[in-house]
């Protein structure tokens, strides 16, 4: 718009020019107006759009600081939340034992992986939203920039256009100057021009009275000395019509000169004008030069600070990179410690099916005891009766009374050496069966003590199960639409649906504990019944064995021989078992002594991985409860930057709007000034015609005036010629100064002539 405007006017000013170089200078002094009139708005404009060219420069750089201050906050919160982070794993690594497994170590893994992948979407979404704002500062530098390299054609365009308009102030001044001395050689004509009508007044009195002594001189020479009729003197109608041709060309030269000396005085106000308006423009020029070297420092300034915050964001890259690359080296160490987890994990189940076999074994040497026993026994009834057999031989052998002595003694003895044997026997299966009850006691014991730690941890569950469904009713109850409630309660389900499944498999394995007490109670009790049913079978057999002592005694000699090798036989038996026994106790003392060490250590690394996970979820709640405070912070930032973004795009629309209309305006007001100047053209050619056949009309005029002179003159001497001592009335009569009123009124028609040509 203003290099149009500037154009037009550039074009205007040479049109003055040459118009005042060619023609003269009226329409000069109307097209001058002209181009001040319409100057004067076009500069004032200006004025106001570089002013709000400025003002925008002056919101962009403001922007664009608090977006650096912003991108270098972002940068730093970045960089503090990628070393806590990674302080925090590191930590979490070290004290993550690699020799241990327990069984709700997959879950603790599993939390700490999707706590860590949870960490790592957050960052590269934070990164990504980083690289957004990077990518919108760019754009609007480069905008900036498009507008300040605009802004700085225009500035030099307006530099070098305003060294043109002081190049053509000169030459208008030079124009003024000439117009000046113009003006004062047209007052010096007026002034001849007034001295000039005077004069015509003068000769136009001296002729009325000259006619009239001519008249009455007439009328006495026709009365006293011819009686002729004269005519009509052509002389007089001549000077008539040339002193009515002389007063109307007055009268316009007088109308002409008037106007000429307003316009003069409206053209020497407007030149004033033009003189404060142009020193007012040079000031203004001076002032955009020094406000676009400001601009320009301050360009340089803001290209510098895009270099360095292009220097941060690499910094930042590099840092990412490397946060990275820690992160995967991480997550390698990870895959690691659960690769030794699950090695581990294997090596115990290895663990766990030996012991199982070591049990199947100690079960089926239980099982070979008992049968060994149920040998013992039986053979213990072969050697009675045996012994019996024996005593009924040698009762058979010898006398009745002897053989009943013999018998009463052996059947003593054998009665004593059976319930010797039998209490032996009953002490051994009491201690058994103590033992095994202590035993059981012991397991119940500790099974109790599971059940109990077990209720304590689901308790436990069930407290922090009441506190997350109350934290979870006091967010519902605060509200449900924020994000980072929404990932609380996201996070709270979790915890909630993890703590539902350990209480669930507590459960389990409670019931499985019990059931197993059940069972033990159970076994205990068969047992128990079945000792019991063994005794009083014992009893029985002993009873029916007394009864039939007699029977045995006979059979007793048979059975020695048999009894010695069934002796020996139980002694390499029981040696046999002894030895299992020995090795069964050692492998059983060496395998509770390493569980009960392997305990001990999984119950210290259970405590330590539960403190440090106790630590871990602390620290990765605050880091959660920082990254939600900043990503409500960044989306707040962003809402208000897309507000302003939004307000400033409804802004520069409605400016353009307006910059639309007021070019049309502009446009409208220019195509009515072609038209003006086309019109003023038009009169202008048509004043030239007027000034043409004027200037005809009076050459015209000067001509028949020149030819009536001369005619009267002639016919004025021919008329008065000298008759007989007229001679001297009739010099007398002709005034001398006669011919100096005709030149004098030839010279002011010249002078007329020559002003009109002058101003034509």
């Amino acid at each position: 718009m203003s290099r149009l405007n500037i154009k037009f006017l550039c074009v205007i000013y040479f049109t003055c020019y040459i118009f005042i170089k060619l023609d003269g200078t009226e329409y000069a002094i109307f097209l001058l107006s002209f181009f001040f009139s319409f100057l004067a708005p076009l500069i004032t404009e200006y004025d106001k759009h570089l002013g709000e060219l400025n003002g925008q420069l002056k919101y962009y750089q403001k922007q664009v600081g608090e977006m650096k201050l912003q991108l270098e906050n972002v940068i730093k919160e970045n960089e503090r939340l990628h070393s806590e982070l990674k302080d925090a794993v590191e930590k979490q690594l070290e004290a993550f034992p690699l020799g241990t497994e327990i069984g709700t170590d997959t879950y603790a893994d599993d939390e700490t992986v999707r706590n860590l992948q949870e960490q790592l979407q957050l960052a590269n979404e934070e990164k990504a939203q980083a690289v957004e704002l990077w990518q919108t500062v760019s754009q609007e530098l480069d905008r900036l920039h498009k507008l300040y390299q605009e802004h700085m054609t225009e500035a030099q365009i307006h530099v070098f256009e305003s060294q043109k308009q002081k190049d053509q102030l000169f030459d208008f001044q030079q124009l003024t100057q000439q117009l000046h001395v113009t003006n004062e050689n047209m007052e010096v004509a007026g002034g001849a021009d007034r001295m000039g009508k005077c004069r015509g007044l003068r000769t136009a009195r001296k002729l009325r009275s000259h006619r009239r002594d001519q008249k009455w001189h007439d009328k006495q020479y026709k009365k006293a000395h011819l009686g002729i009729a004269l005519k009509v003197n052509p002389f007089g109608g001549a000077s008539h019509a040339k002193e009515i041709v002389l007063e109307k060309t007055n009268q316009q030269f007088l109308k002409t000169v008037t106007e000429q000396s307003v316009m003069i005085e409206q053209l020497r106000k407007k030149l004033r004008q033009a003189k404060l308006e142009l020193r007012v423009a040079v000031a203004k020029v001076e002032e955009l030069t020094n406000a676009t070297e400001d601009l320009q420092g301050q360009m340089k300034k803001k290209e510098k600070d895009v270099v360095s915050a292009h220097g941060r964001e690499e910094a930042s890259d590099r840092r990412l990179q490397q946060l990275q690359s820690s992160i995967k080296q991480l997550e390698i160490r990870l895959c690691v410690t659960i690769q030794e987890a699950n090695q581990l994990r294997t090596e115990n189940t290895h663990l766990e099916k030996q012991t199982r076999e070591l049990q199947a074994k100690c079960n089926e040497l239980e099982k070979e005891r008992y049968e060994a026993i149920v040998r013992a026994r039986n053979s213990m009834q072969l050697l009675e009766e045996a012994h019996l057999q024996k005593s009924q031989a040698l009762l058979e052998e010898k006398q009745k009374e002897e053989d009943i002595e013999k018998m009463k003694e052996t059947v003593s003895r054998f009665v004593q050496d059976a319930t010797i044997r039998t209490k032996k026997e009953v002490a051994n299966t009491k201690k058994q069966c103590n033992i095994q009850i202590s035993q059981l006691t012991e397991e119940l014991s500790a099974l109790q003590m599971e059940c109990a730690e077990k209720q304590g941890q689901i308790e436990r569950v069930i407290k922090e199960k009441k506190a997350v469904e109350e934290e979870l009713e006091k967010i519902y109850r605060e509200g449900r639409g924020n994000e980072s409630d929404y990932r609380k309660l996201e996070e709270m389900h979790q915890r909630f649906l993890v703590s539902e499944r350990s209480k669930d498999d507590l459960q389990i394995r409670l019931t499985r504990a019990e059931n197993r007490i059940k069972q033990l109670e159970i076994d205990s009790s068969e047992e128990i019944s079945r000792y019991q049913e063994m005794i009083q079978k014992i009893q029985n057999v002993l009873e029916s064995e007394r009864e039939n002592c007699g029977l045995v005694s006979e059979q007793r000699l048979k059975l020695q021989q048999e009894n010695k090798q069934l002796r020996k036989e139980t002694e390499s038996l029981r040696k046999i078992a002894l030895e299992a026994q020995k090795k069964a106790k050692l492998k059983i003392s060496t395998m509770e002594h390493e569980f009960s060490v392997k305990e001990r250590g999984f119950e210290v690394q259970l405590r330590e991985m539960e403190d440090s996970n106790r630590n871990s979820i602390v620290e990765l709640r605050h880091l959660l409860e920082t990254q939600q405070k900043a990503a409500n912070r960044w989306k707040e930032e962003t809402k208000k930057l897309t507000e302003s973004a939004e307000i400033r795009i409804n802004n520069l629309k409605s400016e353009l709007s307006r910059q639309k209309l007021h070019t049309q305006e502009l446009l409208s007001q220019l195509e009515m000034a072609n038209e003006k100047v086309v019109e003023n053209e038009k009169l202008i050619l048509e004043h030239r015609e007027k000034a043409n056949r004027l200037q005809r009309r009076l050459s015209q005029a000067e001509e028949r005036a020149a030819s009536a002179s001369q005619q009267h003159n002639l016919e004025h001497l021919k008329a008065f010629q000298p008759k007989c001592g007229e001679k001297t009335g009739i010099r007398s009569c002709w005034k001398p100064g006669f011919p100096d009123i005709c030149t004098s009124g030839w010279l002011w028609e010249v002078r007329v002539t020559r002003v009109w040509k002058f101003f034509t």
